[in-house]
């Protein structure tokens, strides 16, 4: 009953994206009772749901399979940004689940977890991945940053897998915590390094900074809180961080280079950095105690010995205390 034609894509060849032009037949069917009035001819080549060809989709999947962005694979391959999406999808889907929905419990016992939350590309959205903390895989990704996504997950890997986790990395979202010590409080919860420091810079020496340069302000000292003005990264920073910066100061080492689109100017490392910081600890009790506890916590959690680095958690906490100020104790 005549033939069709159809446009396919193929693998480029020589760097240039080519199409394959193929006929095929269409067949009519002359019995008044077949459900099918025509049927068309197959095409042994075409990758099914998709104007291409098959080398070209196993082509695609293996750039995906690479962690090649969409784009990339995009322009690698030709095809629109949305057909390669729905490629990588199905291939996802292949991967992780049973039947497109269900999705398969981890092939490796986990150790140790480590779960954390991150903002979707609106910014006003989040997302919760769960992952094997010894390998890097990731065993949970879920909408949300609530207990609901840590049930979900232990519903979803089992008790008797749970039994064998010994302990789970997080950040301060009590939420987390609460969620994997209500049902398994034989869990350890260790906070990370990067949360713990996260969390003594914001608590700590961000508020002390501003309560000390208003202090200084009051008491009519505006030079001495003019010292302060700026110096929330100084008070943050480690020594060595600032030595360095100085050093690429030394070196008139560019910190970004001009943009020509924008008309954005070089920047240049500043230097001084240390200076400034001693100046700081000079002026301010406060600010030497901050010095002494991010020392003593640079060297807990550098330290491989359990006994060692608990000492020095018990020496911070002793400092904090003897402080008797309330944002030390945090």
């Amino acid at each position: 009953n005549g033939s069709l034609e159809s446009t396919l894509k193929h693998v480029a060849i020589g760097g240039i994206h080519t199409n394959i032009r193929v006929s095929y037949a269409r067949f009519r069917c002359l019995n008044i009772d077949c459900q099918f009035n025509t049927r068309s001819q197959s095409i042994p080549f075409k990758a099914d749901g998709y104007r291409i060809t098959k080398p070209l989709k196993e082509y695609t999947e293996k750039l995906l399979s690479y962690g090649l962005t969409l784009k990339a694979v995009a322009w690698l391959t030709g095809l629109d940004k949305m057909t390669v999406k729905s490629i990588h999808k199905s291939l996802l889907l292949s991967k992780f689940t049973t039947d497109g929905k269900t999705l398969i419990k981890p092939e490796r016992q986990a150790k140790y977890l480590a779960i954390d939350e991150f903002k979707l590309h609106d910014g006003h959205k989040y997302a919760t991945a769960i992952i094997d903390w010894e390998t890097g895989y990731i065993l949970y990704l879920a909408h949300g940053k609530k207990k609901a996504v840590v049930f979900e997950f232990m519903d979803h890997v089992g008790d008797e897998w749970m039994s064998k986790v010994e302990a789970v990395a997080c950040d301060m979202n009590s939420d987390f915590e609460e969620a994997f010590k209500g049902r398994y409080p034989k869990l350890d919860i260790v906070y990370d390094r990067f949360h713990i420091i996260k969390n003594f810079n914001d608590k700590v020496v961000s508020e002390i900074r501003k309560d000390e340069q208003r202090r200084l302000a009051e008491e009519g000292s505006p030079e001495a809180a003019k010292l302060l003005k700026n110096s929330r990264y100084i008070l943050m920073s480690k020594r060595s961080t600032l030595v360095q910066k100085d050093e690429d100061a030394r070196k008139d080492k560019l910190v970004s280079t001009a943009g020509e689109i924008f008309n954005t100017p070089e920047i240049k490392a500043h230097g001084g950095n240390e200076v400034w910081y001693d100046e700081l600890l000079e002026e301010n009790k406060l600010f030497f105690t901050i010095d002494l506890v991010k020392d003593l916590l640079d060297q807990a959690y550098n330290s491989h010995d359990e006994v060692e680095m608990c000492v020095r958690l018990e020496e911070i906490i002793d400092i904090c205390k003897a402080t008797k100020n309330s944002h030390f104790i945090w």
